[in-house]
């Protein structure tokens, strides 16, 4: 949705296609009639910066203040989700084959039940977010491919009882079994007075040990004015982000046992090959702890 004033819902669609027999969801210009297209959207920001096609002209503009201010803004997140991807793998190949993924934002191709399901067939995988779009695009592309082991939830991810309550969660995942809880650049939008550190802790006491929680967190590397200044591209969406250091993300895992090599930046946690040569670029920490 590059150009919120689109108002036709052939766009892009050529007669011969048949529109009239494709979901409307999938349609460039279509909008969720509930959804306020005058903010920012922190799942719609990212969609621009990662290249993908469901967004507005104010979630653009945020996204190139960003990219104004920091200018590796794309690459963070492309790590962020690579780092994701080695996550679901090593957590698969250990044994944990359901995931709930909170503020999932867009779940486009090389989503987490993508890489989870290349690595087994049967994985479980419910995506959760408070945009509509997500919601309503989500459960066209992403769900509709294996409802039996998928759902997307409309919810707020800082209310964890409300979450984890939902008929459709609890239809996908099993919480008697192991559930790796993945909250990847998600935290950062947390207020301190929300208490982040709490909210974890309510979702890992709904699972057994052995679950797992998988958490990404921005950091200013090192260079605190640049990094207000690009938080401030955030001032007029709908969640305001927050930078933390090292012991107040390392904190976030209590309650758990680290894995190997503990909270590092993105790149360097299990890198598939050597680490790119500026990781100390790509702002951020990341882990993933087992719970005890």
């Amino acid at each position: 949705m590059v150009d919120e004033h689109q108002s036709s819902k052939t766009d892009g669609f050529p007669e011969s296609a048949g529109v009239e027999s494709i979901d409307s969801t999938l349609i460039p210009g279509w909008v969720p009639p509930e959804l306020d297209t005058t903010k920012a959207h922190t799942a719609r920001i990212y969609e621009y910066l990662l290249g993908g096609m469901h967004y507005f002209d104010v979630d653009r503009e945020a996204g190139e203040t960003a990219l104004r201010h920091v200018p590796q803004a794309r690459e963070i997140l492309q790590e962020n989700r690579a780092f994701q991807n080695r996550a679901t793998r090593f957590l698969i190949a250990s044994g944990i084959t359901q995931f709930l993924d909170l503020g999932s934002g867009l779940p486009g191709t090389g989503n987490i039940g993508d890489v989870a399901r290349a690595e087994h067939r049967q994985a479980r995988i419910v995506f959760v977010d408070f945009d509509p779009m997500v919601a309503v695009h989500g459960r066209a592309l992403v769900a509709a491919a294996d409802p039996a082991h998928t759902a997307v939830v409309e919810a707020d991810v800082r209310r964890p009882a409300e979450v984890l309550a939902d008929p459709e969660l609890r239809r996908v995942l099993d919480l008697e079994q192991p559930v790796a809880i993945v909250m990847t650049s998600l935290l950062q939008f947390f207020a301190p007075e929300e208490d982040p550190r709490g909210i974890v802790a309510e979702y890992l006491a709904a699972v057994p040990p052995g679950s797992a929680l998988v958490v990404s967190h921005i950091t200013d590397g090192g260079r605190p004015a640049q990094a207000e200044a690009a938080v401030r591209a955030w001032d007029q969406t709908t969640s305001q982000m927050y930078m933390r250091g090292r012991e107040e993300i390392a904190a976030l895992f209590a309650g758990t046992e680290l894995v190997e090599p503990g909270v590092v930046p993105r790149p360097l946690w299990r890198p598939d090959g050597e680490p790119r040569a500026d990781w100390e670029e790509i702002w951020g920490l990341a882990g993933v702890g087992i719970k005890r």
